[in-house]
């Protein structure tokens, strides 16, 4: 009878975590959804706005105080799948809000405080950071974004040229949605080639790593209400430092070995005043490190496939492989030139956003722990170490008809 009874009550217990059922559900029609946030710098004057929500007129708070603009959808107003035919109408699909505050939180808590429902952060879909905020130090933002456990790790967090908040309320003719159409686009450069997979999860374990700096997709808004990747901004520690045009982002993921190729570029063919543009196609790199000398060194070897897609008028015969295995080499000259340029200038300014101090630290452990240790000092062994690069072009096909 005894046994009967723990028995009976062990089953219980087991089913008791079953029964607990969704016990942090939020009905979605009393939740204020965020889908983009951005941060900008709080002009003088605007400080004023804030209310007395977190803190007393006597309190003394040293942190300098940002502007959170949150786009925010409208219920039964917004597509967050295909298209359906439903909604619309003239009402808007999402409403825009600001507050001002010294931390996110602060701002976030005065942003409740204007708002009936509460405020969800489940389907945070971009992150977008003036440059101004970007180059002072991303940190104060991110222990908040970390910690939050809605915001997902895929949350796109990019660097806006212009003041942040414009970006919640532009309105490009392919999406009714600002915000949904800023993180299509950088997930569409991603597909295409243009740009690495670099979501926030992966931007904050970049900043957290002690051989790597991080990296980000740098914005401008153009005519208006187009938006286009200017290129990539790179960080030294916490703080952007510089952004590299985008035809250097393809030769940075050649050396990260992103293998899908998505940029072209012009070539001259030797001994004519032609140019053909080729187009990558795909790369493969193979990294090793060595410790020659007490002193780190990497080597690259970087091989492309690409494709002929345009040639500059002209008479070239684009079909004979005499030609073609002329600009096969001119196109690894003028490549290796490039990225060897890209390596230094990202050298000097002391911004290892390829990784190769992480893979120094995996390679030779011994190495790191009695020589490095910490970021700071990788980034003063990093500027002087020897970096080979041995790249080969082949191209595939000429992606035209012969003229």
């Amino acid at each position: 009878m005894l046994k009967k009874s723990i028995c009976t009550f062990c089953v219980i217990l087991l089913c008791l975590p079953l029964l607990s059922g969704c016990w942090d559900s939020l009905d979605i029609e009393k939740s204020a959804t965020i889908l983009g946030i951005a941060i900008d710098k709080v002009e003088s004057g605007d400080a004023q706005e804030t209310g007395k929500i977190t803190h007393f007129d006597e309190d003394d708070l040293t942190e300098e105080m940002i502007r959170l603009t949150a786009q925010i959808s409208v219920p039964g107003r917004i597509p967050l799948g295909p298209e359906t035919g439903g909604g619309g109408g003239e009402q808007e699909p999402v409403w825009v809000l600001r507050a001002i505050g010294h931390t996110i939180d602060d701002a976030m808590l005065n942003l409740q405080q204007e708002l009936a429902d509460e405020i969800f952060l489940g389907h945070l879909r971009i992150i977008v950071v003036s440059e101004e905020i970007a180059r002072e130090g991303v940190e104060r933002f991110n222990d908040f974004l970390r910690r939050q456990p809605e915001v997902r790790r895929t949350t796109w967090m990019v660097v806006s040229k212009e003041e942040a908040a414009r970006y919640m309320e532009v309105a490009p003719k392919l999406e009714r949605v600002p915000g949904l159409y800023v993180t299509a686009m950088v997930d569409n450069a991603v597909d295409l080639g243009k740009f690495p997979n670099d979501f926030a999860g992966i931007f904050w374990s970049h900043l957290s790593s002690k051989g790597q700096d991080g990296y980000l997709p740098y914005l401008k808004i153009k005519d208006e209400d187009n938006i286009e990747i200017e290129g990539l901004s790179y960080f030294k520690g916490e703080k952007m430092i510089g952004v590299i045009d985008p035809i250097e982002i393809g030769l940075f993921m050649g050396a990260i070995n992103q293998k899908q190729g998505g940029y072209g570029a012009f070539i001259q063919v030797p001994d004519t005043k032609e140019r053909v543009l080729v187009r990558a196609e795909r790369r493969n790199t193979k990294t090793k490190t060595a410790i020659k000398d007490g002193k780190p060194e990497v080597h690259l070897r970087i091989r492309y496939e690409g494709e002929i897609e345009e040639k500059t008028v002209g008479n070239i015969n684009i079909d004979d492989p005499k030609i073609i295995q002329k600009i096969e080499k001119q196109a690894t000259k003028e490549t290796t030139a490039a990225l060897k340029k890209l390596i230094a200038k990202l050298q000097e300014e002391e911004s290892d956003i390829f990784g190769f101090g992480e893979r120094i630290r995996a390679e030779h452990p011994s190495y790191w722990n009695k020589q490095v240790k910490t970021k700071e000092n990788w980034h003063n062994i990093y500027k002087d170490i020897d970096i080979h690069v041995e790249m080969t072009t082949h191209i595939r096909r000429v992606g035209m008809k012969e003229k």
